[in-house]
């Protein structure tokens, strides 16, 4: 069975509204046709080469991702261009390109990552806004079940995220219990860090002087990486797929790290 284009954006949107994205992102339709009908959906966190080459293989005809491909105006669009390439693979084969970015981790992100550390007394980290379904902002603050050294809660972390590794910052056997996070890049939220009274802050792309600056702060930090903390976006997507669109097939691109550590 298939839908249009434009019912699944609906639908998109009410999930992640387009207000709540910030003023330099650039969510929402960005290649194709709002009424181009669409009867499989290839849901990534990239639309990188293989995320796209994947979705031509499999016939997919819309390619959904957390992080959009366009930041910036194009002034080309040509195959020998990284970037150009992937437009032109989607143009050419009739694929529709969504994105979810800022609205999404304000909308949905930050809940979905503090649940898995089953934080308590949950409240936005930053970019607060009000919504009919209460506060909404980007990250969270909230409190463990119960209170855990550094080195106990950056393993606890790696396991809820099913990652090979986490980087921390602080000394280990530091007793934690009010949780900082915010998934993706959080570098410069330190302040909010202290003002909503964190302890330790995990998030991604943390480099060697803002962890230390963080720790003469008082903040232990936990690097759990950009793709470790939001490649939960595409589990949670492809069941939200399946719950309200039944009748689109979806295929996932997994949690494939785009790098390794030897």
């Amino acid at each position: 069975m298939k839908m249009q284009s434009r019912d699944l954006i609906k639908k998109l949107e009410k999930l992640a509204p387009p207000e709540y994205a910030e003023s330099w992102d650039n969510p929402g339709l960005l290649v194709g046709s709002a009424d181009r009908e669409v009867h499989k959906v290839y849901i990534a966190l990239d639309a990188d080469g293989g995320a796209v080459e994947k979705a031509v293989q499999c016939g997919c005809d819309m390619i959904l991702t957390h992080h959009p491909l366009l930041f910036s105006a194009v002034k080309s669009i040509r195959d020998e261009d990284f970037i150009g390439h992937r437009l032109m693979m989607m143009i050419e084969n009739r694929i529709n390109y969504f994105a979810m970015h800022t609205n999404f981790d304000t909308a949905v992100m930050a809940d979905l990552a503090a649940d898995r550390l089953k934080l308590q007394n949950k409240q936005p980290l930053a970019m607060v806004r009000e919504t009919e379904s209460g506060l909404k902002g980007i990250g969270s603050t909230g409190d463990l079940t119960e209170e855990m050294t550094l080195a106990d809660l950056a393993i606890f972390v790696r396991k809820a995220f099913n990652l090979p590794q986490v980087r921390c910052y602080g000394k280990p056997d530091t007793k934690i219990r009010r949780v900082s996070m915010c998934p993706g890049s959080g570098k410069g939220m330190d302040g909010d860090v202290l003002e909503a009274g964190g302890q330790v802050f995990i998030t991604g792309d943390v480099d060697h002087h803002y962890g230390i600056d963080c720790v003469e702060k008082g903040i232990c930090v936990i690097d759990a990486g950009h793709h470790g903390l939001e490649h939960i976006f595409v589990p949670f997507m492809e069941q939200w797929m399946q719950e309200n669109c039944p009748e689109i097939e979806t295929v996932t691109d997994g949690n494939q790290s785009p790098f390794f550590v030897v």
